[in-house]
C-alpha cells in the first residue's frame, strides 16, 4: 500500500497523508483528526453524531436543542431513523406519537440569553415542551456550540426538571466545536448516556428489571437506528432463534427500554464506530458481554446469527433459520448477480459502511475501486485493508475536489454516497444510489440484501443514462443502458 497525491491538492499537500492505494503492506492513514486550513471538508459537528445519530432515532422523547434556532432547524427529518407511530391517550386528545422526525424543539436562544445565560430560558422552554406533549416519556437536552461555550449547567435543568414533571431528563452536552467530526457526538453521547443511566437507575430501582422479568435469552441491538426500517427485516431474525430483544440503541427504541440495557445477558453491535463505546462500558461497569457483527449481506448476516447462537448454545436454530432465509431470495439474488456482475462500485459514507459493504459487493460480483470515508478512526481502517482487494482508492475526510478527482480517475460504473454527492455524481454522468439513508430500504439482513441489489441495479441501468454526458463520452450509450 502507499500514499496518494491527488491533482486538486497540490496547495494542501498535506492531504497526502490522508489517502492511499490498498496493495501489499497496511497503511493507516491520518484520521480523527482536525480538518486543515483550505480543506472544504464534507464532515459534520460533533453535535449532529450526538443529536442526529444517536439520539435521533429515539421515538418517545423530546429532543430539546439548546442553542438559536438554526441549529435546532439543521436536525430536523435530515436522517430516515423511522419510528412506529403508537396511540397515546391523554385528557383530551389521542396522538400519535414519533417525535425523532415529527417536531423541531428548541429554546431559541438571542443575543441577550447568551450574554447573561440562558438556563432560565431552558426551564421554560423544557416545561413547555412537556405541558404541549404530555405523552412524551422523556426529553434529551442538546447543547451546541453556544450554549457549549457560555457554560450553561444544563444537568442542574435536567434534574430540576425531572422532579418537577416526573419523566426522564437526560443531557446530551457535545458542542459542535468540541471535536474534528460528528464522531465525537457519537462518543460523547455514549459516555454520557451511559452514567446518566446509571446514576438513574441508583435513585430510581423502580426503572430496573425485576428478577421475574427477565430471561435466560434478553440482548440488546447496539448501534441499529432503524435507517429506513432495518429493524423490521433484523429484528425478526435473532426473535426466531429464540432471543428476547429488550433493547435497541437507538432505533425507533421506547426510553423505558434504554435504561434497561444493563440488564441484559448480550449486547449485539453492528455499528461498531457509533456505539461499540457503551458495550465496552456495559462490559467493564455491569459485566455484559458482546459480540461484534454486521448485519449487512448474505455472509456477514450469517455469521451475526451464528456467533449469537453460539453464545446461547442456539447453533442448530441459526442453520436452520439461514437455510430458510437463503432459500427466500436465491433467485432473487442470482438474478440481480448475474446483472452486477464485473461492475465497479465506488463508496462514500460515514465510517463503517466501506468495510461493511466490501464483502456484500463481492457478493454481488462486483469490484469495489475506491472507498472514502467522512470520520472513519484508525481501527476503521485496519478493518478496511483487511477486506479490501488490490488497488483499491482509499481517502479519510474527502473533500468535494477530491471525489470529483476520484470519479474522473476510477471511473466507477456507480458511487454510493450521500444527499449531496448525488448531485456531482451524477453531473459527471455516474449513476448513484443513496447509502446514507437508502433509495427504498431497509439493506440490512437476508430481505435487506435483496432489496439494497435491487437498487444497485436500477441505479446503473436507468434509461436516462442513455443520454448523459459524462465519463463515457458526450452523448455515448453506456453499457448499463444498453
Amino acid at each position: 500500500m502507499s500514499l496518494v497525491r491527488m491533482k486538486c491538492n497540490e496547495c494542501i499537500p498535506e492531504r497526502d497523508k490522508h489517502m492511499y492505494v490498498t496493495g501489499e503492506e497496511p497503511v493507516i492513514p491520518s484520521c480523527n483528526i482536525a480538518t486543515l486550513p483550505g480543506d472544504m471538508t464534507e464532515r459534520g459537528c460533533a453535535f449532529a453524531g450526538a443529536r442526529g445519530v444517536i439520539g435521533g432515532p429515539i421515538t418517545d422523547i423530546i429532543a430539546m436543542v439548546h442553542s438559536p434556532v438554526g441549529c435546532a432547524w439543521y436536525t430536523w427529518g435530515t436522517r430516515r431513523h423511522l419510528s412506529d407511530q403508537y396511540a397515546w391517550a391523554t385528557k383530551d386528545r389521542l396522538t400519535n406519537v414519533a417525535f425523532n422526525r415529527r417536531f423541531c424543539v428548541t429554546s431559541d436562544m438571542q443575543e441577550k440569553d447568551v450574554v447573561f445565560g440562558g438556563m432560565k430560558k431552558l426551564e421554560r422552554a423544557c416545561l413547555e415542551a412537556i405541558r404541549l406533549f404530555p405523552e412524551a416519556k422523556g426529553l434529551i437536552i442538546f447543547t451546541t456550540c453556544t450554549t457549549g461555550l457560555i457554560g450553561d449547567d444544563v444537568q442542574a435543568v435536567a434534574r430540576k426538571v425531572e422532579k418537577e414533571t416526573g419523566i426522564l431528563v437526560f443531557a446530551a452536552q457535545s458542542p459542535g466545536c468540541s471535536g474534528v467530526s460528528q464522531s465525537k457526538g457519537h462518543h460523547d453521547f455514549n459516555t454520557q448516556f451511559y452514567r446518566q443511566v446509571t446514576e438513574l437507575r441508583e435513585r430510581r430501582p423502580e426503572l430496573k428489571m425485576r428478577e421475574e422479568e427477565k430471561t435466560p435469552y434478553d440482548v440488546c441491538l447496539v448501534g441499529e437506528y432503524n435507517m429506513d426500517w432495518d429493524l423490521k427485516v433484523t429484528r425478526p431474525l435473532f426473535e426466531q432463534l429464540g432471543l428476547r430483544i429488550v433493547s435497541v440503541f437507538s432505533g425507533n427504541e421506547r426510553i423505558e427500554n434504554l435504561v434497561k440495557m444493563p440488564d441484559v445477558k448480550l449486547n449485539i453491535v453492528h455499528c461498531q464506530r457509533s456505539a461499540e463505546y457503551i458495550a465496552e462500558m456495559e462490559k467493564e461497569g455491569n459485566g455484559v458481554p458482546f459480540i461484534r457483527c454486521s448485519l449487512y449481506g448474505i455472509h456477514q448476516t450469517s455469521k451475526a446469527l451464528r456467533e449469537a447462537a453460539r453464545f446461547f448454545g442456539l447453533e442448530e436454530r441459526a442453520e436452520q433459520i439461514i437455510t430458510g432465509e437463503m432459500a427466500r431470495i436465491e433467485k432473487s439474488i442470482a438474478f440481480y448477480r448475474e446483472k452486477l456482475q464485473g461492475k465497479k462500485v465506488a463508496i462514500y459514507v460515514g465510517g463503517p459502511r466501506v468495510w461493511h459493504w466490501i464483502k456484500l459487493m463481492e457478493e454481488l460480483g462486483m469490484t469495489v475501486v475506491a472507498g472514502l470515508c467522512t470520520f472513519a478512526h484508525a481501527d476503521d481502517y485496519e478493518k478496511i485493508n483487511a477486506k479490501a482487494g488490490k488497488g483499491m482508492l482509499v481517502i479519510d475526510a474527502p473533500n468535494e475536489f477530491e471525489i470529483e478527482e476520484m470519479l474522473l480517475d476510477t471511473k466507477p460504473d456507480l458511487f454510493l454516497c450521500g444527499m449531496k454527492e448525488k448531485h456531482l455524481g451524477r453531473k459527471l454522468g455516474v449513476p448513484t444510489v443513496n447509502s446514507h439513508s437508502y433509495e427504498k430500504g431497509p439493506y440490512a439482513g437476508f430481505a435487506g440484501m435483496v432489496n439494497f441489489a435491487r437498487d444497485l441495479y436500477q441505479g446503473i441501468y436507468a434509461p436516462v443514462w442513455k443520454f448523459q454526458w459524462g465519463l463515457n463520452g458526450g452523448g455515448e450509450t453506456t453499457d448499463a443502458a444498453e
